[in-house]
This record gives C-alpha cells, sequence and structure tokens, in this order.
C-alpha cells in the first residue's frame, strides 16, 4: 500500500503544475491564452502520465480472483414514489427505521474511504434516489472526492426534469433512466401511479442539458413488453439514448420464473429481422452491456444478459444499501454492516480490513442463481394478489410513431385512462380474475361481497318514446342538464363460449398471445372508460369505479364476464358497464382466435341499474 500515497502525491503534484504554468515536470500547462486545443492535448498527455505512472490498485478491493472494484453503487434510500407491479406489493414493503439508515455524513465517509482506495464510478440509486431531499447536496459534495471520475444516477425519471438542471450544476455525469413501456396506459398499470409523461420529460431535459448518450434502462418481460423491443429501438434513429435492454432478473420478492424471461439473443434476433444492418461496437473494459448500433441512427441499444450470458468474471461493482450494508454481489445474500462498525468508532484501517475481508469471499459468479434458472418450475396459478402478472400482447395505440412525434414535440397528449390492479383466487386450480379503478379511494369497490344496496324487484319504468332521436326522426343527444345528479351504478355480463381447446389454454395460461384474462379484463377497463368515444350520443361519464371480472366456466368451457361501473352524475351507466363486458369479450375471441374460430360470444346483457330517475332495474 505504500504506492498509495506516491500516486495522490503525483495527483498533487500535476495539480499544483497547472496552477502555477512552472516548467521541468513530465508536463507542462499551457499558460493563458494558448490556444485551447493545445489545452487539450497537454490533458490527455497528464492522463496518460497518470496512467503510465499509476499506483498498484487496492488490495483491500481486489477479489481472490484478480477482479478490481472499482464501481461503487450507493442505495439513498429504501423509498419510492412508485409501485411497480413486478418490484413490490401495492402498499409498499417494510421500510428501515430511519435511525438505522446512513445519515448523509456517513454516505460520504464511506464514499470517501472508497474512492482513496480506487473507486472511480459511484452510482446513486435506491429506491428511488431523486426523492431524497439533500440529493443535489450530495452530489455537490461526492464531486469533491478526488480521484472520482463519474457520478451517476439511475431514477424512474419522475422528478427528473425538475432536478436535472440542479444536479448537473452539483457535478452529475450519467443518467440511467428506468422505462419498461411506451404505452401510458400499460405504465400505469405496471406501475400503479401516473407519470409517464413526467419520465418523458425527464428524458427530454437530459437530452436537452446535453447528456449524451441518455440511458434508458428497459427490463423485458415476455408478455408484458417484449411486443415494444421494436418501438424502443425506433427511438434511437433521432435521439441520442442509449436504450438498455435488461434480461428480467429474479430478486425478492418478485417470484421470478424462467418464463418470462426473454434471452439476448432472442431479442437480437428480433430487432435484426428488422434492422439487419445492426453492427455490434466494441466494447468497454467491464461494461456489463454488449452494444449495438443501427447505421445511420443518432443513439444506440445495449443488451444487459446477466441471465443467459453472465459478466461476473469481468465484474467491478460493489454497493452499499441504504441502511449501511455492503453487498459484493447483486445476487448474493452475503452482506456486512458498515454502519454498524462506523457507529462504533472503527478506524479507517479497520473499516478497510472489513471490506477487504468481505470483497476476498466474492465468489466467482452467482451460481445459485443460475441453477434457479435452469430448474425453475412452470409458474404457479395460484398466486397472491400483489404478484407480478402477464399482460401479454397489450398494443394501447393505433399509431407509436404519431404519438411519439407528438410527445416529443412537447404538445398535450390524450391521457390515457388509468389501469387498475388485477386480483387473483389463491389456493384454487380456477382461474379468477378481477379488476378495480377507482377515482374515490374510500369508495367501496363493486365486489361479491360489496354490492349496492338492493332495491326492490319488479318491472322498471320505460318511455314509450325514443328518447335519442328528435321528432322528426333525426339522431339527436339528450340533454342532460337539468337532471341531478345521483349516484349511479351499473352491472353487465358477457359469456364466451371458448370450446374445449381453447378453453384449456386460457385456464392454464399457455396461449401464445399471452395471458387472455388479464388482457380481457384491462380492455374492458378501458373500454368503459372510452364508452363516449365509442357510442355516438352517449354523454362522456367521470367514472369513479370500474371493475371487470372473469370466471372460468367449466362445465360450458366457457369465461363469464361481469362489468360493474359507478360514477355520480345526471345519467346512467349502464352503457360503460355494457360495452365494457362487450369489448372484454371481444378481446378474448381476439386472443384466442389463432386456436378455435368456433367461439360463441353471448348473453351480453344488463344484469342490474340504480340510480336513475325512471327506478332501478335487476335482471331475474
Amino acid at each position: 500500500m505504500a504506492a498509495r500515497p506516491l500516486s495522490r502525491m503525483l495527483r498533487r503534484v500535476l495539480r499544483s503544475i497547472a496552477r502555477s504554468c512552472s516548467s521541468g515536470a513530465p508536463v507542462s500547462q499551457p499558460c493563458p491564452g494558448e490556444p485551447s486545443q493545445a489545452a487539450a492535448e497537454e490533458l490527455s498527455r497528464r492522463r496518460q502520465f497518470l496512467r503510465e505512472h499509476a499506483a498498484p490498485f487496492s488490495a483491500f478491493l481486489t477479489d481472490s480472483f484478480g477482479r478490481q472494484h472499482s464501481y461503487l453503487r450507493i442505495s439513498l434510500t429504501e423509498r419510492c414514489n412508485l409501485r411497480c407491479q413486478y418490484c413490490m406489493p401495492e402498499e409498499g414493503v417494510p421500510l428501515t427505521p430511519k435511525a438505522d439508515l446512513l445519515t448523509t455524513e456517513e454516505i460520504l465517509t464511506l464514499a470517501r474511504l472508497f474512492v482513496k482506495e480506487g473507486v472511480n464510478k459511484i452510482r446513486l440509486t435506491g429506491g428511488e434516489p431523486l426523492i431524497r431531499p439533500d440529493v443535489v447536496d450530495i452530489v455537490a459534495q461526492l464531486r469533491r472526492l478526488e480521484g472520482l471520475r463519474t457520478i451517476g444516477v439511475t431514477t424512474n425519471g419522475i422528478n427528473l426534469a425538475r432536478l436535472l438542471p440542479q444536479l448537473q450544476k452539483a457535478g452529475l455525469s450519467a443518467i440511467n433512466i428506468s422505462l419498461d413501456t411506451l404505452v401510458p396506459a400499460k405504465f400505469e398499470f405496471i406501475v400503479r401511479r401516473k407519470g409517464f409523461y413526467k419520465v418523458m420529460e425527464g428524458i427530454h431535459k437530459a437530452i436537452e442539458l446535453g447528456y449524451s448518450p441518455v440511458k434508458v434502462n428497459c427490463v423485458v418481460m415476455r408478455g408484458l413488453n417484449e411486443d415494444e423491443l421494436l418501438d424502443f429501438v425506433a427511438l434511437t434513429e433521432g435521439l441520442p439514448l442509449d436504450v438498455r435492454f435488461i434480461e428480467y432478473m429474479p430478486f425478492d420478492g418478485n417470484k421470478w420464473n424462467f418464463k418470462k424471461m426473454v434471452s439476448y439473443k432472442e431479442m437480437l434476433d428480433t430487432i435484426r429481422q428488422q434492422w439487419p444492418e445492426l453492427e455490434r461496437l466494441p466494447e468497454e473494459e467491464s461494461s456489463t452491456a454488449k452494444a449495438f448500433r443501427i447505421p445511420g441512427f443518432q443513439g444506440q441499444i445495449s443488451f444487459i444478459t446477466s441471465m443467459s450470458e453472465h459478466f461476473c468474471g469481468t465484474c467491478n461493482r460493489l454497493r452499499i444499501t441504504a441502511d449501511g450494508n455492503l453487498k459484493v454481489c447483486l445476487f448474493g445474500n452475503s452482506e456486512v454492516s458498515l454502519r454498524d462498525h462506523l457507529r462504533a468508532g472503527a478506524s479507517e484501517q479497520e473499516l478497510l480490513r472489513i471490506i477487504g475481508a468481505a470483497v476476498g469471499r466474492k465468489k466467482r459468479q452467482h451460481a445459485e442463481l443460475f441453477s434457479m434458472f435452469q430448474d425453475s418450475p412452470p409458474a404457479n396459478l395460484s398466486i397472491s394478489p400483489w404478484d407480478p402478472f402477464h399482460v401479454r400482447g397489450l398494443r394501447l395505440r393505433a399509431s407509436f410513431s404519431s404519438q411519439m412525434a407528438t410527445l416529443w414535440k412537447g404538445r398535450g397528449v390524450p391521457p390515457a385512462p388509468p389501469v387498475a390492479q388485477r386480483r387473483l383466487g389463491s389456493g384454487s386450480p380456477q382461474r379468477h380474475y378481477t379488476s378495480h379503478a377507482d377515482s374515490d379511494a374510500n369508495s367501496k369497490c363493486l365486489s361479491p361481497g360489496s354490492q349496492a344496496p338492493a332495491t326492490p324487484w319488479g318491472p322498471p319504468s320505460t318511455s314509450e318514446q325514443l328518447t335519442h332521436v328528435d321528432s322528426e326522426g333525426r339522431a339527436a343527444m339528450v340533454d342532460v342538464g337539468g337532471k341531478p345528479d345521483t349516484e349511479r351504478v351499473a352491472v353487465a355480463s358477457a359469456v364466451v363460449l371458448l370450446g374445449p381447446v381453447a378453453f384449456k389454454l386460457v385456464q392454464q395460461n399457455q396461449l401464445k398471445k399471452g395471458d387472455a384474462l388479464v388482457v380481457a379484463q384491462l380492455a374492458g377497463v378501458q373500454a368503459a372508460k372510452l364508452t363516449s368515444q365509442l357510442i355516438p350520443l352517449c354523454h362522456h361519464v367521470a367514472l369513479s369505479h370500474v371493475q371487470v371480472r372473469l370466471e372460468l366456466d367449466g362445465t360450458r368451457h366457457a369465461v363469464v364476464i361481469q362489468a360493474s361501473c359507478r360514477a355520480r352524475g345526471p345519467t346512467g351507466v349502464e352503457m360503460e358497464a355494457l360495452t365494457s363486458a362487450t369489448v372484454a369479450s371481444l378481446t378474448l375471441y381476439d386472443m384466442c382466435k389463432a386456436v378455435s374460430r368456433d367461439i360463441v360470444l353471448g348473453e351480453i346483457k344488463l344484469i342490474s341499474k340504480t340510480g336513475g330517475q325512471r327506478g332501478d332495474f335487476h335482471r331475474a
């Protein structure tokens, strides 16, 4: 370790040279007024000198396989402002008490120690790092560390546009933005929050401020977003992005299954079918990404092949969790608490010995991960209500290119209605799907155990006149301006007779197109909210609640659909419920038509309607 002070001394000497313009040293700094090109050449010579006279890398950060760990990821928080389906339950996860989390000073103390030993790149992660109030100050403090070349952040992008100018001024030099879909409605479905347009604004802001490339991380999951590969690649044609496709990896709580993973080679084959001229780029040392570029495109694409072609042999990464544990492998269970030793008053040398011992125990590769990949059983259909689910082949836009063009011009895009979560029954091989979408968090869902109050049975009060035509028989929209606002509820149903073959595939979730029940459920929610755009004389209704339930009926090889809608207003919601049930049944047909065309859609009917002036209706 004697060489380490020598390296630091050389850096100080070089900085002194740069300040004083003195001569006689291995390198010299041009005096003020000389051409900038000469200054750039001098800087290049200085860097070459440092490389040639660099001290041996820290033994504490070198493992038993000779891997030198120069890249540190620091989690600033466990909290996140999204609730991604494949990451955590809707209610969030148990959080570590604040007193057990690293303080800002402790983060900086550990960062200083690692940089002193040779770490030259630090990436701030989470949770979501940009929700930490002092993130800008942390970046500014890290910038002062001698020898630290890169300060990066991995963010979901929600707060990026607002904070990036301050972060750039503080010293942030690299940005990774997580984005798993380019479909606004699917984004809300995945993350259980709004925010798609904020993320796109953040990407645009990063480009505007000169970050190049802006890295966009996309975790590719079969049945969720693999159908968007080409759309993501198309973004790189006119934008300086590095779209990084990440193989779906197992983490605590995401119920990983190998069937959900789309391999690097499969993704590459798909992209090459569209762009056969795709060319491989040289890999950087210790890079986790396999990079490619399409000639003529501004940006590039990359693949993080953690599962199919691991890069453990060149891994140079260490991680510090928000509560101060050092992880030498992202997939390993082994952790050592640096926080406890730091708070117990451990000296710098004692901390280095603890770090060195942990690094020394690092395995050659995450072997337990690959045994999981090879031996993983088929997905269990009976999973907990918050488990990730397969929204296979969901395409909710008519034209990707026109939508994205509008987005990047900064113009208004019609907001996509939010899609809500599904709930699965557990402990039974029969699959039951139900979807809720509420604007009122306190309102009760229309589940079988929570129906609207019963009303007397009997024939409904009807009009002898058609209400949507005028006196001359022309189409006319009813004026509801004078009607009072009341609570309106309607339930409609439909039945799809699949036949035995298609029914079995749906039941076992084996359709090539994906999970038919989930896609139909989503389509039903969307349709309810878009009814006034589909049915010409329907009024637009601000729905406060939508629920779509799908149940398998084995005796008839059928799927029974029930759609419930609720709103407060001057007009009913029976058309929303009927449209929801109808579109859900059409979607099921579309998902299954490759298996059988002998599918019958039927029994589309209104089950009940309450809250109208003409009285309530309940079908016997």
